[in-house]
């Protein structure tokens, strides 16, 4: 009988305690930035996301860390920036480190009732993601005890850059009044793709709105903090997969309820906006919060709700890897006004040819018009070659059209923001400097590369030694494919000799730089031919035949006669993982039409 009592206490405390804690509903949706009604977009057709933010807060300058959804969503479900984790790459696959728990697993350890509906795209690998239930049919009803709290995420793909290619049966938004950007060329392509993406948002309002419909007929409404976000930039051109703010920036707004007011920030009032820096480095610190869950200390991120509340952050940091098939690496940092950007293969434009981002109208017929020469500087930049560094003033220049970076009436924030930028990448221990391919090393073993990588960090420092290894070399010569011709012809006797360097991925990078520069027919060729070596698969690792595949394609690129066996490269093979199923056939089209 005393044990019967202690166990209906125990289960009434549980109860009171639960009763006491929030719901906590994230709703998000894929591909579009804060092209919404209550952003001051008039050319939007939100009534109940705009309803929703008269009620609610908006903040003005939310960004998603990440310009496309793995490593965005990755830094969400850790709390963490993922070029520490050697997880910034698109659909990298790389195991997590041994002391890392996705946040979702604290709060299911709490006693909530963790869902997810349903995408994750993750880029870390990991045995427990703290779902009671991720599934199409994931919901917060089906808990077992409806008084249990409740973290739900529910994800609206029907905004997604792949929906802006289908017709739309039901169109509502007139392309003659679409808002062309000034990097976009106005053509009919561009007009019907902007109207077709502010369709599918009018679509995500109505499902928005079913959403909160079902939390108000469970008469949840006063017990439940909704957070409403989109993933990055929209899925037009130079929106997803540009690592300016126009890719970054996302649509954030958040609603806490009466009940719960004492865990809304000091700014917070219905309607209101917020000038803070958010992003998604701070969802998981902020929902724990919300939960009266600690924060773990190797959190990157604060939190933006709930008690006690640190200082805004002076500055948001953004990363871009590898996108699809293509090699690049680029950090971000702004201070809400100013936008830095720092191009590692400032060789390379932002617009490097993918072949998904290509089934967009707008893309191919822009990038026709490129090749024909028939744009203005400003709609040609984007397939241009970048300079290393990018400098923005959002005030006067929200299209991120001027770049600021030479001016010297901007030195002193080109300064400071470099600075920044270099102590957040110690401070983090970016491991962005290592080339993928051997990040890819300890991945293929079951290893995190974050632990596995630490020794490359000084003793007592966060700051990455390079020493005289092959990071190093690799990067003389990924800098080289951007320098002088007169710094490029002394160190090509190197270059050759590395074109048979013990690392591959430095192999790789010779032999570009050898195939595009070197003036002797022979030392040509047999680059080339190291690239083809390389560009097999499985023979290689699937990361360094593309690197050396995209090598190919640069040379071809550049008028250069790519050797018999380039042609003969088989494209597919049953190996290749399901995420990169696309990657090697589509860029193997290139050079081999």
């Amino acid at each position: 009988m005393k044990r019967l009592l202690l166990l209906v206490l125990a289960t009434f405390a549980c109860r009171a305690f639960a009763d006491d804690r929030p719901n906590i509903v994230w709703i998000s949706a894929e591909d579009h930035g804060p092209h919404l009604g209550c952003y001051g977009d008039s050319y939007a057709t939100t009534p109940h996301l705009d309803a929703f933010a008269a009620n609610s807060l908006i903040y003005t300058k939310a960004s998603s860390n990440a310009p496309v959804c793995a490593p965005a969503r990755t830094t969400i479900i850790s709390g963490i920036y993922p070029p520490s984790l050697g997880a910034h790459n698109m659909r990298s696959r790389v195991p997590s480190p041994s002391y890392l728990k996705f946040f979702p697993v604290y709060l299911r350890d709490a006693g909530y009732y963790t869902t997810n509906q349903s995408k994750e795209d993750y880029n870390l690998e990991t045995d427990d993601k703290g779902w009671h239930e991720s599934s199409r049919t994931a919901h917060w009803k089906n808990r077992p005890d409806p008084q249990q709290p409740f973290f739900a995420v529910f994800n609206f793909t029907g905004t997604h850059e792949s929906q802006i290619r289908n017709d739309n049966e039901s169109p509502h938004h007139d392309p003659a009044l679409a808002p062309i950007p000034p990097y976009h060329p106005d053509t009919p392509e561009t007009r019907k793709d902007w109207a077709q993406y502010y369709d599918r948002l009018s679509k995500l309002d109505a499902y928005f709105q079913k959403r909160l419909d079902e939390i108000e007929a469970a008469g949840l409404a006063d017990d439940t903090i909704v957070i409403f976000w989109s993933d990055h930039g929209s899925g037009m051109p130079r929106g997803k997969r540009y690592p300016g703010w126009s890719g970054l920036n996302v649509a954030m707004i958040a609603h806490v309820p009466e009940k719960y007011q004492h865990l809304a920030p000091s700014d917070y009032m219905p309607g209101g906006k917020s000038d803070r820096l958010v992003s998604f480095v701070d969802l998981a610190p902020t929902t724990l919060a919300l939960a009266g869950i600690k924060i773990p200390d190797y959190y990157h991120g604060q939190a933006f709700l709930g008690p006690n509340l640190a200082p805004a952050p002076r500055y948001s940091f953004g990363f871009k890897g590898r996108m699809d098939e293509r090699i690049d690496e680029c950090r971000t940092v702004t201070d809400g006004r100013y936008v830095y950007i720092r191009n590692y293969y400032p060789h390379l434009p932002h617009g490097q040819y993918l072949w998904y981002q290509q089934q967009t109208p707008t893309t191919s017929k822009w990038y026709q018009l490129f090749k024909d020469g028939k744009l203005n500087a400003v709609q040609s930049a984007f397939w241009q070659a970048h300079p290393a560094e990018e400098l923005f003033d959002l005030a006067n220049d929200p299209h991120e059209t001027v770049n600021l970076a030479k001016n010297p009436a901007h030195q002193q924030t080109l300064t400071k923001l470099r600075a920044e930028m270099a102590a957040h990448q110690n401070r983090t221990r970016d491991l962005s400097f290592i080339p993928e391919p051997m990040l890819r090393k300890p991945t293929l073993a079951g290893v995190s590369p974050a632990e596995f990588f630490s020794n490359y960090f000084e003793p007592n420092s966060n700051r990455l030694e390079l020493g005289n290894d092959s990071v190093s070399k690799y990067w003389r010569f990924a800098n080289l494919l951007s320098a002088a011709p007169e710094a490029v012809k002394a160190a090509l006797p190197e270059a050759i000799d590395a074109t048979n360097d013990d690392e591959a991925c430095v192999a790789v990078v010779a032999s570009e730089l050898v195939a595009l520069h070197a003036r002797d027919a022979e030392i040509r060729k047999q680059a080339l031919e190291t690239l083809v070596s390389y560009a097999r698969y499985p023979e290689n690792e699937l990361i360094l035949s593309l690197q050396a595949g995209v090598a190919l394609d640069h040379a071809h690129q550049a008028g250069i006669e790519l050797p018999e066996s380039a042609k003969q490269l088989v494209a597919d093979h049953e190996s290749i993982p399901g995420w990169a199923k696309s990657y090697r056939p589509r860029l193997l089209e290139r050079f081999q039409e």
